[in-house]
């Protein structure tokens, strides 16, 4: 049996379904399967740029439960994929495009009650669906707020994004200052840590790449160890961001 991942990116049990960049190479999804773990992947947004044009952190917010904020004009295969899971599906009130900030109109990292954010760049929609939860808004200059953030547990997080990193720690958050760089992404320089991970069950964050791959792969691996949390490697070599792995069903036992 299967039940829809109550916290967002919070798994209490072993993971079932996620949602992925389309591009992922085949040695993570041969991984993700062979844990039994089901994989929607993401088709290109045609208005994007290329770098982040499947990235599912910007195409859509998983709010808990059955419950997404979704980009009103992402591709049909892709809305239909998630409404075939039985997600109840609220249109964003603006479109995604290539241009920033365009581009982050969803890209919200959420830990339980907290929801990291540029609240002037957020989708109105999802900016009431938060508010209507009661969810504590910390407000940030960056827009990739989810790209810049690994969601450790409800109250720890790693970012390279010193702006985040200050605004976590005056949240009683535990963080994680890593430096930036050192992770792919494509065509631009570098990505970021939180477009390389995703849980693929309550106590394992996976990666997308080796983390021992990254200068402070120590560090950030006693950071995980510190909050209980192992990590899986889903590939060998360098740190790759395909955007938020993103959790939304775990199995369960009635």
């Amino acid at each position: 049996m299967e039940k829809f991942i109550e916290i967002p990116n919070l798994p209490k049990g072993e993971v079932s379904l996620v949602v992925c960049d389309g591009r992922i190479n085949s040695d993570v999804e041969y991984n993700l399967r062979e844990m039994g773990i089901k994989i929607i992947k993401t088709n290109k947004q045609k208005l994007l740029y290329e770098a982040v044009s499947y990235h599912p952190d910007i195409l859509f917010h998983h709010l808990g439960g059955d419950k997404i904020v979704i980009a009103p004009n992402v591709d049909d295969k892709f809305y239909y994929a998630l409404e075939d899971e039985g997600f109840n599906l609220i249109l964003g009130k603006d479109k995604i495009e290539g241009i920033y900030p365009k581009d982050v109109l969803y890209n919200v990292a959420r830990l339980k009650d907290v929801a990291i954010l540029n609240i002037r760049y957020t989708d109105e929609v999802l900016l009431d669906e938060l508010i209507k939860r009661n969810i504590k808004l910390i407000d940030v200059k960056q827009g990739y707020a989810k790209c810049s953030v690994c969601i450790v547990s409800e109250d720890a997080i790693i970012t390279s994004d010193r702006g985040i990193y200050k605004k976590a720690l005056q949240n009683s958050i535990n963080s994680l200052l890593i430096k930036p760089g050192y992770i792919d992404l494509f065509e631009l320089n570098y990505g970021f840590i939180g477009g390389c991970t995703g849980f693929i069950s309550n106590d394992t964050i996976a990666f997308y790449g080796e983390v021992e791959s990254h200068p402070e792969g120590t560090e950030i691996k006693n950071f995980l160890n510190k909050f209980e949390k192992k990590h899986q490697n889903l590939s060998k070599g360098k740190l790759i961001d395909y955007g938020t792995l993103i959790p939304l069903k775990e199995y369960c036992i009635i």
